[in-house]
């Protein structure tokens, strides 16, 4: 465990203006994504796509790393056949990587989901390490609903967090932890405020347990949002408010910085909730973004599979970045959409 470089890349992570690409989507994420673009999704596109991304000039501006998923870490780049966590390093820009094996049925727990990964972990790490990386990402799942979540599945997500960040330190990989808050159902903020509370608890709990450094480990939580079919829907405001309160009540001030994921929010709506936390005073950590749809949508849609639109989807994506930018300063105003329209 090197705790200089873990230090070292926990503060590049959330370094001022800057944030993560969340370039992991398996490949059957990546299908649904093409389909929407009328676009197969085979080997050669989908390594296109992520060339588009991690090539666009300008970016490493706005990003301090990138999560990769185990098939990019292994890919090149289109134009010299270069590594990409090697292209990455060259731009001053923090290769990650995706660990996780994906979310499967909880056993005796309907309607909820635990996160497997484990088996072997400690080779793969070892192994990413040797190809770049020095961060990983484990996602975890958590829904609300009648009854649940469970203490069971609360537990049992917690646990699978902090023995994958206990690895990931051993072996000088930053682990960032996603306990993910889904979007999904008629909940309202406050429902999801609790929730919310509840498995950040859970997670630092564990996390402590297993002897994991928080000074080294860094958060990527969900907003507290209302329900996406909830008929009342919280104001920017409110989001930001139930977000920061909730973080103040269980996240610990020792870890360098948290990173929020997008959960299905509209672009413009994940970058304006992300400036309402980050303009808010007495922080005990850095607000960023580590977004994956809010990032790409726009430049997905210019693609559209077609190497004649690379540049135009560049630019979108650079102006996505610059935008999440200037809300991890709380300075992204909604007129700056226009003015770069």
């Amino acid at each position: 465990m090197d705790t200089k470089l873990l230090s070292k890349t926990a503060r590049a992570m959330v370094a001022k203006g800057k944030g993560l690409l969340a370039a992991d989507e398996s490949a059957g994420t990546c299908e649904k994504r093409f389909n929407t673009i009328n676009t197969e999704c085979t080997e050669p596109n989908r390594r296109a796509w992520r060339n588009l991304l991690l090539t666009t000039k300008g970016a490493e501006e706005f990003i301090s790393g990138v999560i990769l998923f185990d098939e990019t870490i292994h890919q090149k780049t289109l134009d010299g056949e270069v590594p990409f966590p090697q292209y990455l390093e060259s731009k001053g820009i923090i290769p990650g990587i995706k660990v996780d094996g994906g979310v499967h049925d909880l056993a005796l727990c309907p309607g909820e989901k635990v996160s497997e990964g484990l088996d072997g972990l400690r080779k793969r790490l070892a192994e990413y390490f040797k190809l770049g990386a020095r961060f990983a990402k484990w996602r975890s799942v958590i829904t609300i609903g009648e009854g649940i979540p469970s203490h069971a599945c609360l537990y049992a997500n917690a646990h699978a967090l902090a023995r994958y960040a206990a690895l990931c330190q051993e072996a000088s990989i930053v682990p960032v932890v996603e306990p993910e808050v889904l979007l999904d159902g008629s909940h309202t903020i406050e429902r999801c405020f609790e929730v919310s509370e509840a498995t950040l608890t859970a997670t630092f709990a564990a996390l402590r347990a297993h002897n994991v450094s928080l000074e080294h480990t860094i958060l990527k939580a969900s907003m507290v949002i209302s329900g996406k079919d909830c008929p009342k829907q919280a104001s920017v405001e409110q989001v930001a408010e139930q977000t920061v309160r909730c973080l103040k009540r269980a996240v610990p001030a020792a870890l360098p910085g948290v990173v929020f994921l997008s959960g299905g929010q509209s672009d413009e709506a994940a970058t304006a909730h992300l400036n309402a936390m980050a303009a808010m005073p007495g922080l005990p950590w850095p607000l960023t973004y580590s977004y994956s749809r809010a990032l790409q949508n726009p430049a997905l849609k210019t693609w559209g599979g077609k190497a004649a639109n690379v540049a135009a989807a560049q630019k979108a994506y650079y102006h996505r970045a610059r935008m999440n930018s200037l809300a991890s300063q709380g300075k992204y105003r909604p007129d700056m959409e226009k003015q770069a329209a």
